[in-house]
């Protein structure tokens, strides 16, 4: 993991600006995509984009495809492919342009599926009516009579059977889902389903996260990454319990949107953020140039080709529930063995100052990441393979080490954009409301109006930074401030153009 980038040195000439300096990610191994890679390098070659935004489309594209499927096997035991995604990359970079083609082929399957939809809804309302209407009948004759036509309606009642069910929806993405549209969705519709969005900000800001429904929401989407049941009771509506679903999520967000949500105690405390494989990549935004735009007229027609074969095949479920029954991918001796030897890697490096000691919630699920994703890249190449090969995994394993390294890696730029956030604070305090010249560590401690700068590690660290930007000079030990002797004192460069 790289350390993280030192600000700018105070100079000559001023103070400088608080800067908020993210080092540059490892580059992404788009060779471990194994089936993806030629898709996912001839969209970044249309678009110039960074290749992770690609990367990350078909992943979670292909994830979706074959989470019906197959559950694979994990040190854990059997765990769905179901992949949540999480690219983080400012307005311009072409996110869209990058998900298009990747998502062409299922947005043509749902239009065809809508399509044939229409026919079914048009023959059950026949059905459902013809139901209704004897119903009906037999109800009416049970309300005249008495013994014998009553009991004879019950058996014309249980002869007529229950109500015909409406076709299910054939949507199988939804882009910002309130947790009772979900449930309805999965109740109602398919039993696989992705929440895919290239402005992913309107669902994190949206109704299904605002305070009375975060925790709601952030719970049913960590059952749905396990594969637990979704249940839901409300009064008035009765309960029920819906088994065998699974959930594929790929959210686009500008970085603000990002910074903010990833800074939310909730997102991160209940698990909900370390289930995400998450990447920030570094814009190519200024390189674009049409001259080195390349195309390919095989790839992404392959791709296409492949998801809606995998789309056309019938989904192993229970008729009556759509209750998904998918069969167990096992790990070959060869995949099971790289995945224990990265698992131990991970955990080791999750001790005391260890590289991932601060991203334990990202790290702990590293391993079985790479087993989701091993399944998804098996599984894409053949609903019908018999195991994960150990080539596979080694791929899995070193995308899930990527995403893992941009983890801690966004975990440290947080906490340097925290710090610099509580400096910045302090700075205006200083600069607009502080009315001497000089400060001392206990004017911050007890008097400045920023929360956070109460506590003196916090202080320290903010004062420290504000000398290193040329802000505050540190006063000789001694130095006399207000009329007495002080041990510790700065005094406030005030440069006239300070805010």
């Amino acid at each position: 993991m790289n350390a993280m980038a030192e600000p700018i040195p105070f100079k000559a000439e001023g103070p400088q600006p608080l800067l908020r300096e993210i080092p540059a990610g490892e580059p992404y191994p788009v060779q471990a995509l194994g089936p993806l890679q030629s898709a996912v390098e001839a969209v970044q070659g249309m678009t110039l984009a960074p290749v992770a935004i690609p990367a990350a489309s078909a992943l979670a594209v292909a994830s979706l495809a074959v989470q019906g499927f197959v559950d694979v096997e994990t040190l854990g035991g059997p765990r769905p492919v179901s992949l949540y995604a999480l690219t983080i990359a400012k307005s311009g970079e072409r996110k869209s342009s990058c998900d298009a083609p990747l998502m062409a082929a299922l947005r043509s399957f749902e239009k065809d599926e809508a399509k044939a939809r229409r026919n079914d809804m048009a023959s059950w309302e026949n059905a459902h009516a013809l139901w209704k209407g004897e119903r009906d009948r037999i109800l009416s004759e049970a309300k005249r009579g008495k013994g014998e036509k009553r009991t004879a309606a019950e058996a014309d009642l249980n002869a007529l059977g229950k109500e015909p069910a409406a076709p299910p929806s054939p949507d199988r993405t939804v882009t910002e889902p309130t947790y009772e549209g979900l449930t309805r969705k999965f109740a109602e519709g398919m039993p696989t389903l992705g929440i895919f969005s290239d402005e992913g900000g309107q669902f994190l800001g949206g109704f299904a996260m605002a305070n009375e429904n975060r925790q709601k929401t952030l719970a049913a989407l960590n059952d749905l990454w396990q594969g637990n049941p979704i249940r839901r009771t409300r009064q008035g509506e009765g309960s029920f319990t819906l088994y065998g679903r699974r959930l594929a999520v790929h959210l686009m967000v500008q970085i603000g949107v990002a910074r903010a949500f990833m800074a939310d105690p909730m997102a991160a405390d209940t698990g909900f953020l370390p289930r995400f494989l998450i990447c920030e990549p570094a814009s190519t935004i200024g390189t674009r140039l049409q001259s080195a735009v390349r195309h390919d007229d095989h790839a992404l027609p392959a791709f296409a080709d492949r998801l809606r074969a995998i789309l056309d095949t019938p989904l192993p479920m229970d008729a009556e529930t759509r209750e998904l029954e998918p069969r167990i991918l096992p790990l070959s001796r060869e995949a099971r063995a790289l995945l224990m030897h990265f698992s131990d890697a991970v955990e080791a490096a999750q001790a005391s100052g260890g590289e991932f000691s601060h991203v334990t919630g990202y790290a702990s699920k590293a391993a079985e990441q790479a087993c989701r994703i091993a399944g998804t890249l098996t599984a894409w190449d053949d609903l019908h393979a018999p195991e994960v090969s150990g080539e596979v995994m080694a791929h899995a394993i070193t995308l899930a080490g990527f995403y893992l390294g941009e983890a801690a890696r966004l975990a440290d730029a947080a906490t340097v954009s925290a710090e610099i956030e509580r400096a910045e604070a302090l700075r205006k305090w200083l600069l607009t409301s502080w009315p001497h010249s000089e400060v001392l560590p206990s004017d911050v401690l007890q008097r400045a109006p920023i929360r956070a700068l109460r506590e003196s590690p916090a202080a320290k660290s903010a004062i420290a930074m504000l000398v290193k930007h040329g802000w505050l000079t540190v006063l000789p030990e001694g130095s006399e401030v207000r009329g007495k002797s002080r041990r510790e004192a700065y005094r406030i460069v005030r440069s006239g153009h300070e805010i």
